[in-house]
């Protein structure tokens, strides 16, 4: 009994090591190349609508304007956010539900290797992932990912391809207030629209506008100059 039990043991860590060896070996491949595709952007209904630019050509504003929606404490962070964790766990204990408490760094894992959904094995194997992120990509490549697959309505994938569906120009031509148009829709991509937002989502867009002033413009300098 107990040979078997050693034997099931070995293949069980057989198979996580392969799986380790396979998933370092992607990241190391499209720590370079843009990629071809996502989990999320498979799981689609709708027709994927992409356009893959590089963040160099992008304006400041547009990685400001998510960072300031989406993670503020993105540069500081390893790839989760301890204390977002714990407060979304207790919260969860006090019967509020499961909160996402997800950076950016774990939302570009999950929109790539994962699915929708909340449960703590998802959100296990997204921290995982997310902390192996930063040590083989680095701040830059993860925030140049994430502007390129994070969704932004239905089937549209990326900050270029949102541009052009929603203004009709390149993302490098998006002010800030069009970039903070473009940062409210992630939380709800599927059911925003710039172009007609409430008025609760247009204090939401000067709400992030305000936190990229509060910030600074030079916030992100050092990830993007990397």
């Amino acid at each position: 009994m107990a040979k078997r039990k050693l034997s099931f043991l070995k293949k069980v860590w057989f198979v996580l090591w392969r799986l380790l060896l396979v998933m370092t070996l992607i990241l190391l491949a499209f720590r370079f190349v843009p990629l071809p595709t996502t989990a999320f952007m498979m799981q689609s209904p709708y027709p994927v609508a992409k356009t893959w630019i590089s963040i160099d050509k992008l304006p400041p504003s547009i990685s400001l304007a998510v960072v300031a929606s989406e993670d503020q404490r993105f540069p500081l962070h390893y790839g989760v956010d301890f204390n977002a964790i714990i407060k979304a766990v207790e919260q969860y204990g006090d019967g509020d539900g499961l909160r996402g408490a997800s950076t950016i760094t774990q939302q570009t894992a999950k929109n790539i290797f994962l699915w929708s959904g909340r449960s703590f094995i998802r959100k296990g194997l997204e921290a995982g992932l997310a902390i192996s992120l930063e040590a083989i990509w680095g701040k830059k490549r993860i925030l140049e990912v994430y502007l390129n697959i994070a969704e932004f309505g239905k089937g549209i994938y990326g900050v270029e391809a949102a541009s052009q569906h929603y203004f009709k120009k390149s993302a490098r031509y998006l002010t800030n207030n069009q970039a903070a148009q473009l940062a409210v829709l992630l939380p709800s991509p599927q059911t925003r629209d710039p172009r007609y937002l409430s008025a609760e989502l247009s204090q939401r867009v000067t709400w992030i506008e305000r936190q990229m002033r509060q910030l600074g413009s030079n916030y992100l300098v050092p990830i993007i100059q990397d």
